[in-house]
């Protein structure tokens, strides 16, 4: 099975730490709500050290999801190296979008989530580093099933190709996360992991 591959970039540390608080305050509060003077109030920084590493703010919210989609990467890498049966490694995954997910308070509430419903329509730059980091995963999903397959530790379908069942299940976990936020309930990812439960023969 290929490992995905992160993205080739670093991170200064300045520019990290510009990252990390952006993420925390768009991730609670919206992009659009989130105006600059509060990014370099509580990042504790210059608006000179923020034009050294950023153009705009639109080039800041895609450097965000380009950021998110580096960590995340690296989470899924860890989980395909682990010597444990492929339906074990997307039990891993799910388990954690379920309960990083589930809790309204938490504060680990996917970046991805949030910004799919509110850039979409306003920012096409925006709009393109979020389809790129849902493909990203899409693949990643469809490697795994693949590999299950093969290795037996999925039941084969022949009804449906690797990569639809790959999309199916992330367009699924991605609306059941909006709708958990927006109705302040944890019903609807409750509903979706009983399903994966049973995809993956746990039921």
């Amino acid at each position: 099975m290929s490992e995905v591959q992160l993205p080739e970039k670093t991170y200064s540390d300045t520019k990290t730490h510009i990252l990390d608080v952006g993420y925390q305050l768009i991730a609670r509060k919206g992009f659009t709500a989130v105006g600059l003077k509060e990014i370099l109030d509580t990042a504790g920084i210059p608006k000179g050290s923020f034009y050294h590493y950023f153009e705009s703010k639109e080039a800041f919210g895609e450097e965000i999801i380009e950021y998110y989609l580096f960590n995340h990467q690296k989470h899924i890498d860890t989980i395909s190296k682990k010597q444990i049966t492929t339906r074990q490694k997307l039990y891993e995954y799910f388990q954690y979008w379920y309960d990083s997910q589930k809790n309204v308070s938490s504060r680990e509430k996917c970046l991805i989530v949030k910004l799919s419903g509110e850039v979409a329509d306003s920012s096409d730059v925006m709009r393109k580093a979020l389809a790129k980091t849902y493909q990203v995963i899409i693949d990643w999903l469809c490697e795994q099933i693949k590999a299950g397959w093969e290795d037996g530790s999925l039941t084969p379908k022949t009804d449906i190709s690797a990569e639809s069942l790959a999309s199916r299940w992330y367009y699924t976990w991605l609306g059941a996360s909006l709708v958990t936020k927006i109705s302040q309930s944890d019903n609807p990812l409750s509903e979706v992991w009983q399903m994966m439960l049973s995809e993956l023969g746990y039921d």
